[in-house]
């Protein structure tokens, strides 16, 4: 009887480690296997992370250049409305002093060209002149 139980016994610890190979076997591929669905489901995942990224990118984009031309049609107003009042409270525009500043240059240009082209007895002629003395 002690042999039979030392067989049973025997049996059992074959069957035992038999079933441990089987389960490290099937860990190593069921390992693997999760790992190649891991794989499938980040490249499928990757794409539609992708596509969402590009299509905020875009939107971002189309929120800024919406952004950025109500800026500049504010600044539009705004300058307008500033000029409108410092016309209402007489002020110059830089534009108007521009061109009165080339004016005054045109005169004195003008001006000098005609002292230089008078004749010199006329100047001769004049209070503090030296032919007078």
């Amino acid at each position: 009887m002690a042999g039979r139980i030392r067989d049973s016994a025997r049996q059992i610890w074959l069957a035992g480690l038999g079933a441990y190979t089987k389960a490290e076997e099937d860990a190593g591929r069921f390992f693997e296997r999760l790992v190649h669905e891991g794989e499938e489901i980040e490249t499928r995942t990757r794409g539609l992370v992708e596509k969402q990224v590009k299509a905020v990118e875009h939107r971002v984009e189309d929120v800024r250049d919406r952004a950025t031309g109500t800026w500049d049609r504010l600044e539009t107003l705004f300058d307008e409305r500033v000029a409108g009042a410092l016309r209402r409270l007489g002020i110059p525009r830089r534009e108007d002093l521009e061109q009165l500043e080339q004016r005054v240059a045109e005169l004195e240009q003008a001006l000098a060209e005609q002292q230089e082209a008078a004749p010199r007895s006329i100047q001769g002629r004049l209070p503090g002149s030296d032919e007078e003395e």
